[in-house]
């Protein structure tokens, strides 16, 4: 694979900033002065493979197919995700944005062949910064195995830039065949709501425990805790090496009633100390809400979304993606502009709205936080959970 050079527009921090580059970010809502936006070019609907299956039949992509978004999706998300990323460094925010491959390409390991890649739109799901470490997790699904390149050259920048960057990467997995339930998206789909959420209960899902894994994006930081969900994409084991790789923190495996848990971002929102949102569809369990509850943490159920009520063509999100937001501090959130009854629940708790036209960028893979990894918050690492309660 032939990797492009980003350009000094992609790397340069905002005009008149002369701020040294430095990795610091310890949770979600702390200001915010470096970030990662990612991009949609090139991207496609991945060939069907053990962990996934895209089937699209009214939108010209019927399960078995694969092959680039179309042209006229790319150039609306694109302009979205430009769009945002000039705003942020209006903001004095310094945007970095990944180097797209090409994602249409057969890949392969000694174990395995995949027919395609998929994209590099949502750089949460596979970077994650704890204090001065970026973290690059391992990824479950094969047609992302390779997805680390993208953002190689932004995370060497950064390595040379801040001599107190840790750079790390979880071990690559080999995604052979006993790391899945071959046939389970054969039969999972068609089972009663029950058992579906039993399954996830049990975390008996597509993920067998042969070896760890974990998308970033399951993982919430709040300080000194960092809540790990177990879903789709993330498995036990993978929360085990977690726990183990951050000693310094409490680390927490979460479920919720969610019957297709992927990701965390938009079921338990932190959006500063004391306050964090949830999806009410999808609720946690007793003893998470308890531990939260005790130590003085306000829990707001979301409104329900109102821009997705028409999914558009050819997205995998979840209408709660509404919920998909980005901190610029404690005070300020941007929010897809759709989004009216949100911004207004958010107001109320004294929030400046900042709105942002995004509903593009949904097909490619997420939403405002799916879109962005932050290098830099101000800040240092807190503990906002001086109590235990349960198994927490």
């Amino acid at each position: 694979m032939t990797e492009q050079t980003t350009t000094v527009s992609d790397t340069s921090a905002p005009a008149g900033s002369e701020r040294p580059v430095r990795v610091n970010a310890w949770n979600g809502w702390d200001p915010l002065r470096h970030v990662i936006v990612g991009r949609a070019e090139g991207t496609v609907v991945q060939a069907p493979e053990h962990a996934v299956r895209r089937d699209y039949p009214d939108d010209g992509f019927p399960l078995g197919t694969h092959g680039p978004m179309p042209a006229d999706m790319v150039a609306e998300a694109e302009q979205q995700l430009d769009d945002f990323a000039d705003m942020l460094r209006r903001r004095g925010i310094r945007v970095d944005r990944p180097t797209p491959v090409d994602f249409t390409q057969e890949v392969s390991t000694p174990e395995w062949t995949h027919d395609s890649m998929f994209g590099c739109m949502p750089p949460r799901d596979l970077l994650l910064t704890v204090g001065n470490e970026v973290l690059e997790a391992t990824m479950s699904y094969r047609s992302r195995w390779f997805e680390y390149l993208c953002y190689r050259p932004v995370l060497q920048s950064l390595f040379d830039a801040d001599d107190r960057m840790r750079w790390e990467a979880a071990p690559k997995p080999r995604l052979t065949d006993a790391s899945y339930r071959t046939g389970f998206w054969d039969t999972y789909n068609d089972l009663p709501t029950e058992e579906q959420l039993a399954r996830v209960r049990d975390y008996d899902l597509v993920l067998t425990e042969a070896e760890p894994l974990f998308d970033a994006a399951d993982v919430a930081r709040f300080g000194k805790d960092l809540f790990v969900q177990l879903s789709f994409v993330t498995n036990r084991s993978g929360y085990e090496w977690l726990r183990r790789h951050f000693p310094d923190h409490r680390v927490h495996a979460v479920t919720s009633t969610n019957t297709h848990p992927l990701h965390i971002d938009a079921t338990w929102v932190p959006l500063r100390p004391g306050l964090v949102l949830h999806c009410g569809e999808r609720l946690a369990d007793a003893e998470l809400m308890e531990f939260f509850k005790l130590n003085d943490w306000e829990i707001v159920e979301a409104v329900q979304p109102a821009s997705w009520d028409h999914p558009p063509k050819l997205s995998f999100c979840s209408p709660w993606l509404a919920g998909n937001m980005l901190n610029l501090d404690a005070n300020t959130l941007c929010v897809e502009e759709k989004e009216v009854r949100l911004a207004e629940q958010l107001s109320s708790y004294g929030f400046e709205i900042v709105p942002v036209p995004f509903r593009a960028v949904g097909p490619f893979g997420g939403g405002l936080h799916c879109a962005t990894v932050d290098i830099e918050r101000d800040g240092t690492m807190e503990d906002y959970f001086p109590h235990r309660y349960g198994r927490f």
